[in-house]
C-alpha cells in the first residue's frame, strides 16, 4: 500500500530576513505519522512549522504540503491550505471574551459553516474527543492550563485536518498535564491525522515514542 504524503521538503532553506535559520531540510511526513521536532529554543522549530502553513516564505528548494508548492503558492490559496491544517499554539490564543463553545463556533463560521445544528453537533464531537464536553459553557479564564490546551486541540480538529502542527504544546503545563496532552495528540495520530509536535522536553519524547528530527546548527537531522 502506498503511504499518503502530507509533507515533502527537499533541500529547503528557510530564512528570516537575511539570516539562514535552517538549510538543506529534507523531510517527509505521511498520513498518521507522529513526528517530534526537537531542539533548543531558537533552533528553528517554530520557523519550520510556520513555513508549513505559509506564514514564512520558502525561498529555496521544494516544499510541498498536500498539493500546495509553498515556494510558489498564491496568496489567495493560503486560506485553503490552512483549512487542512490544525494549529496548536503554546499560548492557547483563545478569545477571552467568549465561552468555549463560542470560541469554537467562531472558527466554524469563519470557515463557512452556516447550519446551526451542524455547527452545534461538530462542536460537541470535538469536545467529546478531547474530554471537554462538560465545559462548553465555561470562559477561558475559568479553565486550567491543561483544559485550555484541550480546547485548543478541539479547535484544531474542527475542520477534520489531515495535519496538526503543535508548537511546544506542553511548554506552559506541569509535567502530568503535559503528558496527558501528548497522549491525546498520539491518540489523534492513531486515527490517521499526521501530527508534528515541536518540543525541547526530552522526557516527553522518551515517554511517548515517535519519529524524531532534531534542529541543530541550522540543520534538521533525523534521529
Amino acid at each position: 500500500m502506498i503511504e499518503e504524503q502530507i509533507v515533502n521538503y527537499s533541500n529547503v532553506q528557510l530564512n528570516r530576513e537575511e539570516n539562514i535559520i535552517l538549510r538543506n531540510v529534507n523531510l517527509t511526513v505521511n498520513r498518521g505519522d507522529f513526528l517530534y521536532v526537537i531542539g533548543k529554543v531558537g533552533s528553528g522549530k517554530s520557523t519550520l512549522m510556520k513555513s508549513m502553513y505559509a506564514e514564512l516564505p520558502v525561498e529555496y528548494g521544494s516544499a510541498r504540503v498536500f498539493d500546495y508548492e509553498l515556494a510558489s503558492i498564491k496568496r489567495r490559496h493560503v486560506p485553503f491550505l490552512r483549512r487542512k491544517i490544525g494549529i496548536v499554539f503554546q499560548d492557547f490564543q483563545l478569545l477571552i471574551d467568549r465561552t468555549v463553545e463560542k470560541n469554537l463556533e467562531f472558527v466554524l463560521r469563519a470557515t463557512d459553516w452556516k447550519n446551526k445544528r451542524e455547527i452545534k453537533d461538530r462542536i460537541n464531537e470535538v469536545l467529546v474527543l478531547v474530554g471537554m464536553q462538560n465545559k462548553a459553557y465555561k470562559m477561558p479564564h475559568e479553565l486550567s492550563g491543561g483544559e485550555q490546551q484541550r480546547v485548543v486541540i478541539a479547535r484544531a480538529l474542527l475542520n477534520s485536518p489531515a495535519l496538526i502542527l503543535a508548537d511546544e504544546p506542553t511548554g506552559n503545563l506541569d509535567p502530568e498535564t503535559g503528558s496527558q496532552i501528548v497522549s491525546l495528540l498520539q491518540d489523534i495520530s492513531g486515527r490517521g491525522t499526521a501530527v508534528i509536535m515541536s518540543t525541547h522536553n526530552y522526557s516527553i519524547v522518551q515517554a511517548f515514542p515517535g519519529k524524531i528530527m532534531r534542529c541543530e546548527d541550522m540543520n534538521l537531522i533525523p534521529m
